[in-house]
C-alpha cells in the first residue's frame, strides 16, 4: 500500500487531481482544493500523504498536505454511507480542526454546508464520527459549576418531547418516532436520548 509520494508535480487539473511523477512514473492523486493549491505549480517538488484505496474495479490514491488530513479522511470513510468522494467534499469545506469542533458541538448546520449533506445525513454522521475522531474536550461555560452533581436535571417528559420534535424535523414518520421513543431508556439529557434514538433508527449498535 502506498502511504506517501515525493516527486515532481507533473500536472494539476481544475478538479484538484494531481499527477506526481516519481522515478519516471506518474501517479494520479485525487486531492482537496487546499492540498492541490499547496502542491505549487507544475515542475515543483511535491510531497503528499496518501490513502491508497483498493477496490475490485480500481485502485485510487487520495493525497493530503498533512497527516492529520489523511487520518481524518480515513476516519470519515469508515462512517456508514461516507465514501471517498463525500469525505473529500467534507475536507474541502472543513479543515480537520473545524470538523472536530463541529462534531463535538453537534453542529448540524455546519456539516450541512457540505454539498450533498442534508440534515438527516448530517445527524447520522455526527453520531458515528463521535467515536471515530479525536474530539476536543468540551469546556464548561464561564460561571458554571463543573461538578456534575450540581446540575439540576430537567423532567424526562420534556427531554423526550425535545427528541420527538427533533426527529420530526429530520423527516422521520410518526410511527418510527413512536416506536423508538417507546424503547428509549429513562433519561433527562435530550442530546443523549436523541443520539440513542438515531442509533436505533439507523440500526447502529451503541
Amino acid at each position: 500500500m502506498i502511504g506517501s509520494l515525493r516527486g515532481v508535480l507533473a500536472a494539476r487539473s481544475p478538479d484538484a487531481e494531481l499527477v506526481v511523477e516519481v522515478s519516471g512514473i506518474g501517479y494520479r492523486v485525487q486531492a482537496t482544493p487546499r492540498t492541490a493549491a499547496a502542491a505549487g505549480e507544475p515542475g515543483s517538488e511535491v510531497f503528499v500523504h496518501v490513502s491508497h484505496i483498493v477496490r475490485e474495479d480500481a485502485q485510487t490514491l487520495y493525497g493530503f498536505a498533512t497527516l492529520d488530513e489523511r487520518r481524518t479522511f480515513e476516519a470519515l470513510i469508515g462512517a456508514r454511507g461516507v465514501g471517498p468522494t463525500m469525505a473529500l467534499s467534507i475536507l474541502a469545506v472543513h479543515h480537520p480542526d473545524a470538523l472536530r469542533r463541529c462534531v463535538a458541538e453537534d453542529d448540524v448546520d455546519m456539516l450541512c454546508l457540505v454539498p450533498g449533506v442534508g440534515p438527516k445525513t448530517a445527524v447520522r454522521m455526527l453520531v458515528e464520527l463521535k467515536s471515530r475522531l479525536d474530539l476536543p474536550e468540551a469546556e464548561a461555560p464561564p460561571g458554571t459549576d463543573p461538578d456534575p452533581a450540581a446540575a439540576v436535571p430537567g423532567p424526562s417528559d420534556d427531554a423526550r418531547g425535545d427528541v420527538r420534535a427533533a426527529l420530526d424535523g429530520l423527516g422521520y414518520g410518526a410511527d418510527e418516532i413512536r416506536r423508538v421513543l417507546a424503547d428509549l431508556p429513562a433519561g433527562d439529557d435530550a442530546g443523549s436520548l436523541l443520539r440513542e434514538a438515531l442509533r436505533r433508527l439507523a440500526g447502529i449498535t451503541a
